[in-house]
């Protein structure tokens, strides 16, 4: 048996407080929820009456969960991979096909919690991050290497795919998707690969590898639109949810392989509705792509990454942008 080391990060949760009408007080919506990882208020626009407040929950309670924040749902549970091994797995711009690729079986030889090693490996990254800004700012890491230092990165030497159940979309939902996907890659270099639609039942305790849906490759990254009752921890405040899998070739480097990313079906279709609410819900996928690729939350109000959302921030921040870039730096891990 070769115990797969697997790092599975905590979900981040977000969640928010509508506003009430431009003559009342300030709209605001809570993003970030749990594990310090998004309690986001944001202010509005709203076109007519606006919805009705919703509780918001408590910074302490959300620094308590700052460990199982969005990306932790799925952050680092260290897989060792040494042989064979049967032990389940719970998993992980833009020109997006029509569909799913057929999938191809793994070979006889392949191990049966794994897909053959180096699937689609470069022996380069296939793109460059983008320079920090000299300015800088605050940024942290969700899931770190043995060494406690050096971050948990997805493999820059491939590309990372990701698939869309498309049940429960609200119009301008996919479009919204798609940009903070092409947004990410612009920044870290890493590249997002659209495979096409994905019928997979649900975001929770997930496997990386599905041979029998996706073929010999780890799972793409899983983006769906869920309901309070599809996924619990979207019910309250709770309006998305994200996180990868990190696994790692016995003491060797640890590398992201897949993550999900659960929207809330609910209450995102109405910050859609809103006047500029195509660019709010970019920013909430955008913040949410973050943790998905090993951002954690900060304590600044002028980054993306901070547990609350604010208009004034739409695209991510100084500290953000020198985050991303170490996370665009990664190791090449090809043995995976």
């Amino acid at each position: 048996m070769d115990p797969f080391d697997r790092t599975v990060g905590d979900p981040d949760r977000e969640g928010g407080a509508l506003p009430s009408s431009p003559t009342g007080r300030v709209p605001q919506w809570v993003l970030d929820e749990a594990a310090g990882v998004r309690v986001d208020p944001i202010p509005w626009r709203s076109p007519g009456p606006p919805p009705r407040p919703v509780r918001r929950r408590g910074r302490r309670l959300l620094r308590g969960l700052l460990v199982v924040p969005l990306v932790v749902v799925l952050s680092l549970v260290a897989a060792v991979l040494v042989g064979p091994s049967t032990s389940p797995w719970s998993s992980v711009t833009p020109a997006p096909p029509t569909a799913v690729p057929s999938a191809t079986p793994p070979t006889p030889t392949s191990p049966p919690d794994r897909p053959t090693a180096g699937i689609e490996a470069a022996r380069r990254p296939l793109g460059t991050p983008l320079p920090a800004p000299p300015e800088g700012g605050p940024y942290g890491f969700i899931a770190f290497q043995p060494d406690g230092v050096t971050p948990v990165t997805y493999d820059p030497c491939r590309p990372v795919h990701y698939v869309l159940r498309p049940d429960n979309a609200p119009p301008g939902g996919e479009e919204a998707v798609h940009a903070a996907f092409a947004r990410l890659s612009e920044v870290t270099g890493l590249r997002f690969v659209h495979d096409g639609p994905s019928d997979e039942p649900t975001t929770l305790d997930r496997p990386v590898f599905q041979p029998d849906r996706y073929g010999d490759r780890w799972a793409p990254v899983l983006v769906a639109w869920e309901t309070e009752e599809q996924n619990p921890a979207l019910a309250g405040d709770t309006v998305g949810q994200a996180g990868s899998v990190a696994v790692s070739l016995g003491e060797g480097t640890r590398v992201f392989v897949s993550g999900t990313v659960s929207l809330d079906a609910g209450r995102l279709p109405e910050i859609l509705s809103f006047r500029d609410g195509a660019e709010t819900v970019r920013a909430i996928v955008l913040h949410e792509l973050g943790h998905l690729v090993g951002l954690a939350h900060v304590d600044d109000p002028a980054q993306l990454m901070y547990p609350e959302a604010r208009r004034e921030v739409p695209d991510l921040g100084p500290g953000d942008l020198t985050g991303l870039e170490v996370l665009g730096s990664g190791p090449c891990v090809p043995e995976l």
